[in-house]
């Protein structure tokens, strides 16, 4: 059976309220999933035109489900965006950012979704639409677990909601693995920082890869609100990670996964400090 290639959202709505179908975005993680024969009804979205937008608006930055990884990291975007767009380009390769969106990578809600971390470090929400109408949940909310979402029957995610940001705010993004692309994370670090005169006014600290879903790390956060930009990659300690639960498995030790991470964080608040005046 062909899929479903709906030209409107309105119209995959009125199709996957007719029965459950299987959603396909870029269709890179449902392939994988499922193997070469997908059983059932599929729907593509790759024709909605509406999803595949980026939108500035008085209440933010709209960007829109479909949006592919690469386009993405080639869009127009102020440098607090710059940790979402570095977590862009290591998704795969090339051939999957060209394919892979945004929203199929939180509807995967794997521990280690690259792009999760600078979600979450952006305060974004989810948008979702159903035939009753949108809601809205924070990107932490959305995913519950490993291949957990807070998604509900006949829901599609229709766009990723980016709120106004600090003044002047930047963002870094950096990630462990045993190579550069084409790799699952032991460890993974988000951070938008903003300041005044060179002392903190605002931070955002989030960690993936080692939680069964990506966190942030408030204690720490409230730790470098207020303190000189020379002092920031000082200042995380072993106690800041306290919200974080790695596991053991085949990529690395738990044990490792908490060494990593501080080391992680503290490099990258040192880099984000480097870029603010």
């Amino acid at each position: 059976m062909a899929p479903a290639r709906p030209l409107t959202l309105d119209d995959a709505l009125t199709a996957l309220a007719a029965g459950p179908a299987r959603i396909l975005a870029g269709g890179t993680d449902l392939l994988a999933a499922t193997g070469p024969r997908l059983s059932g009804p599929v729907l593509d979205l790759s024709g909605v035109a509406d999803l595949a937008a980026i939108e500035t608006t008085d209440a933010g930055w709209r960007i829109g489900a479909g949006v592919t990884w690469s386009a993405l990291a080639d869009a127009h975007l102020p440098p607090v965006f710059d940790a979402l767009k570095a977590a862009a380009r290591q998704v795969g390769s090339i051939q999957i950012q060209n394919r892979a969106t945004l929203a199929g990578n939180l509807c995967n809600a794997s521990p280690a979704a690259d792009g999760v971390p600078a979600l979450i470090a952006l305060d974004a929400v989810v948008e979702t639409a159903s035939p009753a109408g949108r809601r809205r949940l924070p990107v932490a909310s959305f995913i519950l677990g490993p291949r957990r979402t807070a998604l509900d029957p006949g829901e599609i995610v229709s766009a990723i909601l980016v709120p106004p940001q600090p003044g002047g705010a930047v963002s870094v993004f950096s990630k462990l693995g045993s190579r550069h692309y084409l790799v699952i994370s032991i460890a993974m670090v988000a951070v938008v920082l903003a300041a005044e005169d060179g002392v903190v006014t605002a931070a955002r600290v989030a960690v993936g890869a080692c939680s069964p879903v990506a966190v942030r790390l408030g204690a720490l956060e409230e730790s470098l609100v207020g303190r000189p930009l020379a002092d920031v990659a000082a200042i995380p300690a072993a106690d800041h990670l306290a919200p974080l639960s790695p596991i053991d498995d085949v990529r690395a030790s738990a044990a490792y996964r908490m060494d990593a991470a501080l080391v992680l964080v503290r490099r990258a608040l040192a880099d984000a400090a480097g870029r603010l005046p």
